[in-house]
């Protein structure tokens, strides 16, 4: 059985693969229900996703860590959170409202901006809807169809399995309207904010069941990124998502959409590629580095920046045709980016939290270690 490139472990132990489902027998029940540890130390644990708030700033990571700040990352506080399992992606489409989501099928949401969290869906929960959904189509369709047959056998050994297949991003289009996705084409679609979610696999065309690692919206169209040179987009606000030709077979970890209509796709080996017609063609960037990129993010003046499993941060200011890398000290692997409200960028990583001065305006910008001060 195939088992995902989580970010996470792409970045600490350099694209290692491993079997989700180890983490199961003994431990998702109960990290399922044990609320993550308040430390002093959480600003160093390792940290896989952070985001932009309003002018809040929200990281998430292994053990259940969430972390905020309300000063451009200089010091942080920990949130509540009722889970113990890493958290793999985090989003907020409005200040309040966001979700985050992770390992043993995760998902929780907060409604003060990131302090205090409530679980809304479980990997054994979300197994059972799937299960629940092609035994409701067998009642339905005539016949005796062979590959209804072996959806159903694919959602029993998906409930026999529990708990042990992760979510690896999430995207809210607006506070009611939203997509998780994850490992073997695990997707799911709320519109309600979350009280309900229904299983979207059918919607997607992706045979396979390749995982999922990112999910974006660019202008009015949703894109799916995933392993094994897999892009698929939506125009008809995500009924149904169909494959994009790629210029790459190798895994992509994630995508960003410009304000100018964008797209970038980053992943293994330093690859990027970029497209400026809603992804009919792609064109590789020139990275700079042949080492696996984590993350991405739009800045405020257009520039877009990537990180790498070695730390190195990458900055584009062509549209993603070609990027400089940004000196930094002390560099650790990285696994995700946002910018400050002053225009500073807070990375996260292996090392937890750090902080560097906003590029384009120092000259010799150095990386300032935030570990600690929570």
């Amino acid at each position: 059985m195939r088992y995902p490139l989580s970010v996470l472990w792409a970045t600490i132990l350099a694209l290692f693969t491993i079997a989700v489902g180890s983490a199961t027998a003994h431990g998702a029940p109960d990290v399922l229900d044990r609320p993550a540890l308040m430390s002093t130390k959480a600003s160093t644990s390792v940290l896989l996703a952070v985001t932009s708030a309003g002018k809040r700033i929200v990281a998430v990571g292994e053990r259940g860590i969430i972390l905020f700040s309300d000063d451009n990352g200089a010091t942080w506080r920990q949130a509540k959170v009722p889970v113990s399992v890493t958290l793999t992606a985090v989003h907020f489409p409005i200040p309040r409202k966001g979700w985050a989501v992770g390992h043993s099928g995760i998902v929780i949401h907060t409604e003060d901006s990131g302090e205090t969290w409530t679980r809304q869906l479980d990997g054994k929960q979300a197994a059972q809807l799937v299960f629940d959904a092609v035994q409701a189509k067998t009642r339905i369709v005539k016949g005796d169809s062979e590959a209804l047959k072996k959806q159903l056998a694919a959602a029993k050994q998906l409930v026999d399995d529990g708990a042990d297949k992760p979510f690896l991003d999430v995207f809210f289009r607006n506070e009611r309207s939203g997509f998780i996705v994850g490992a073997f084409n695990l997707i799911f679609r709320t519109e309600d904010g979350g009280a309900t979610w229904q299983p979207w696999q059918d919607h997607v065309d992706n045979p396979r069941g390749l995982h999922l690692y990112g999910i974006r919206q660019v202008g009015d169209e949703l894109y799916l990124a995933g392993e094994q040179g897999a892009v698929l987009h939506s125009k008809n606000d995500g009924a149904t998502f169909v494959p994009l030709k790629s210029s790459y077979a190798g895994t992509y970890f994630g995508l960003l959409g410009t304000n100018k209509g964008g797209i970038l796709l980053y992943g293994l080996r330093g690859n990027a590629f970029w497209s400026v017609d809603r992804g009919a063609s792609w064109r590789k960037a020139d990275t700079g580095t042949s080492l696996s990129i984590t993350a991405g993010r739009e800045l405020n003046d257009g520039s877009l920046l990537l990180v790498s499993q070695a730390g190195e941060v990458l900055l584009s200011q062509d549209g993603g045709r070609s990027f400089r890398k940004v000196p930094v000290k002390d560099t650790s692997p990285l696994s995700g980016v946002a910018q400050a409200s002053d225009g500073g960028l807070v990375l996260v990583g292996a090392r937890g939290v750090s902080h560097i001065s906003k590029p384009d305006t120092v000259a010799d910008p150095s990386r300032k270690p935030t570990g600690g001060r929570i």
